[in-house]
């Protein structure tokens, strides 16, 4: 049985100070600004339940990044041997997916402003998932 292409549509865009992919940090941790997510009016009902302080991935489409790269040296180090991209966050890859674990500071209607996002302005967002925390209390 032959499966079709999975499509994917971005629900929102980012809205960020960041107007460089070379200038952008690597990680969110790196000194990567707030941004704005900015959702399509078509997906408001599944903002519901994000709140300020909520801990989130937001997967976003690397529309910059190339996707013919299948090997690179870790963070562009040329000291470091290559690697294949999938043991690495490069953004450079078959299906260029970014995953960026983010805090809610605010929730204004369809935007959401959140902390140290590294993508660029303009990237789109695919998803929005919640992190997901391990009760440590027995029941």
């Amino acid at each position: 049985m032959s499966r079709s292409a999975p499509e994917i549509t971005p629900v929102g865009t980012v809205q960020s100070p960041l107007a460089d992919v070379a200038a952008a940090p690597n990680q969110g941790d790196e000194g990567a600004p707030s941004a704005w997510l900015v959702f399509e009016p078509a997906v408001r009902e599944a903002l519901d339940g994000i709140r300020a302080g909520d801990e989130v991935l937001v997967l976003t489409w690397l529309d910059q990044a190339r996707r013919d790269v299948l090997r690179v040296h870790p963070r562009g180090d040329l000291s470091r041997p290559q690697q294949g991209v999938f043991s690495t966050r490069s953004p450079d890859r078959p299906n260029p997916i970014g995953l960026h674990r983010v805090r809610v500071l605010a929730v204004d209607g369809l935007r959401v402003h959140v902390s140290d996002l590294e993508a660029v302005d303009g990237t789109p967002v695919v998803d929005v998932k919640p992190v997901l925390r391990r009760d440590v209390t027995e029941r």
